[in-house]
């Protein structure tokens, strides 16, 4: 393929799936039902495994207990770390026509509180601790607050389902005769988005588009027959219950599932059950490396490693590839999207693997548009990433003037980050439209500056965003996470390291220090609490 303007047509040759998960997991059970489809690990606690035909079989009864108490087209939440319970509630809503409502388990009371509530949550599951973390108390504040909005708003209390014993409760619940009819195009999952700017909101996707955008990233990661996947990804994550979880159902492989991140844990899954496939976030891939420097392990069974969330600097990504022994495959989506739209190929070239987000995967097409004029720009001009296809998601639930702020009324989604696209549709992502700075009139892109500071070989992370002057605007400010082992350099040294690589300009003008920088669950880096800490001066100042 040779573009001559940022337009990538979608590629039909891969089928959209019109399947629902009851349908997946039905076929799964029915053709490979002793295989192993499920490991548990929690640390210090023997590993819980299910074969297909068990996990169908819990599925089944869960969806017969919900159907028990809940009619068909309810609401129910999830609250909890990784445990099988959550994947198996997963699976019992979606055969019972239920959709389900994925939570952070780090949410405290208020941010809970806005989840049920905006979700319109009939019921709630949740873990009894998290981390040492006891929910219930966490819990209680937030249905208070439900219960008092509740007072002014048609809003319903949530019932609970503890996961405590939950398994041994719903294995007593004889099997419905029939469960309700349920479509591949109906709701499968509310799933929050990281409220980067305002509150999170509900995007609701698809059984179809989360289980045709599982197939599509296993086809481009070469993962086309039974393995062994260790997943330590959040299960509230599309990326998680999605890519992982339903990936995993497609190929007939085993999920090994760890309830927390931790990188022991993680080393001891891939040894153990001889894994296939890794799945983790930068931050998590840092940590484990981290780990290797003390610890040895057999990775010979690996075959491919995959990551997204946040960018991963080359030498990351170099370094990943020589740990694990197997090549590196990157992804780039967002939760509306179900969430992949570009993703690397183990067999593309080092550049466009290591540099790029890779092509857009099959049956989407992509533009990149002038985020003011919306005019279609030239190859390699930097615009709004926009995509059309299967997975946009069917709205924000209940929200219809965000819904048409995301989608346009010619069905493209507006992605809010900034790119480019290559002649061959390989996109290069470059910041978000509301992280650009504006200096004096001239736009600086936050990325290209964070990529020349990482080169540094004392720097570890570096974050970039535009801070208020008075006289020009917006001036780039600069905060770094060094390196363990290094002293930190002084912000003169820092820009005289720079100024052989970028313009004068896009030099940062003011550094702070940071032992670790904000992030969400899934390792990406939220620049307006980033923003918010270097305007309440919570950070230390480099000086020159």
């Amino acid at each position: 393929m040779h573009l001559t303007e940022s337009y990538y047509p979608a590629d039909t040759r891969s089928p959209v799936l019109e399947l629902t998960l009851g349908d997946l997991l039905g076929a799964a059970a029915g053709d490979s039902g002793d295989h192993t489809a499920l490991i548990a690990l929690t640390p210090g606690a023997q590993a819980r495994t299910w074969t297909y035909a068990e996990l169908l079989a819990d599925a089944e009864r869960g969806a017969s207990w919900l159907l028990e108490r809940f009619d068909a087209g309810s609401h129910i939440a999830v609250w909890a770390a990784n445990d099988p319970e959550w994947l198996i509630l997963q699976c019992a809503t979606a055969l019972a026509g239920m959709t389900l409502v994925t939570a952070n388990p780090a949410l405290r009371g208020r941010e809970l509180a806005h989840v049920l509530a905006a979700s319109h949550a009939d019921a709630v599951a949740f873990s009894d601790e998290v981390r040492g973390t006891l929910m219930a108390p966490i819990l209680y504040e937030a249905l208070d607050i439900v219960r008092l909005r509740s007072r002014r708003e048609p809003l319903r209390v949530p019932s609970l389902i503890p996961f405590a014993g939950w398994l041994d409760t719903i294995r007593e619940t004889p099997v419905a005769e029939e469960f309700p009819v349920v479509r591949p195009h109906d709701a499968i999952q509310l799933q929050f988005t990281s409220g980067t700017t305002g509150l999170p909101k509900p995007a609701q996707l698809s059984h179809s588009a989360m289980i045709t955008n599982a197939a599509l990233v296993n086809e481009r990661s070469g993962l086309t027959s039974a393995g062994v996947g260790v997943s330590p990804l959040p299960l509230f994550h599309t990326a998680g219950s999605g890519l992982a979880g339903f990936g995993s159902f497609l190929t007939r492989s085993a999920l090994v599932l760890p309830r927390t991140f931790d990188p022991d844990l993680i080393l001891d899954g891939i040894e153990t059950y001889g894994a296939t496939d890794v799945r983790m976030v930068p931050a998590m891939f840092r940590a484990v490396l981290d780990r290797l420097t003390t610890r040895r392990a057999n990775l010979e069974t690996v075959r491919i490693v995959s990551s997204g969330g946040d960018a991963l600097p080359r030498a990351l990504s170099s370094e990943i590839e020589r740990a694990f022994g197997a090549p590196l495959t990157t992804v780039y989506g967002q939760t509306e999207l179900s969430p992949i739209l570009a993703q690397t190929s183990p067999s593309s070239s080092e550049a466009e693997r290591w540099d790029t987000a890779g092509a857009p995967l099959p049956q989407v097409e992509v533009k990149i548009c002038d985020p003011e004029t919306g005019s279609l720009l030239p190859i390699g001009e930097r615009g709004e990433i926009c995509a059309r296809g299967y997975q946009v998601v069917d709205g924000y639930y209940g929200m219809p003037e965000a819904s048409a702020e995301l989608i346009d009324t010619d069905g493209w989604l507006h992605t809010g980050d900034i790119g480019f696209m290559s002649e061959t549709g390989a996109l290069t992502i470059t910041g978000r439209v509301k992280d650009l700075i504006i200096r004096g009139g001239e736009n600086i892109y936050p990325r290209e500056v964070e990529e020349a500071i990482q080169q540094h070989p004392d720097v570890s992370l570096a974050a970039v965003v535009g801070i208020p002057d008075e006289r020009w605007g917006e001036t780039v400010a600069a905060t770094i996470q060094f390196t363990p082992d290094s002293a930190p350099a002084s912000a003169h040294a820092l820009k005289e390291f720079l100024r052989p690589r970028l313009s004068p300009q896009k030099i940062p003008s003011s550094w702070f220090e940071a032992d670790s920088l904000p992030m969400n669950a899934m390792g990406k880096l939220q620049k307006h609490l980033l923003r918010d800490g270097l305007m309440a001066r919570a950070y230390k100042k480099l000086l020159d």
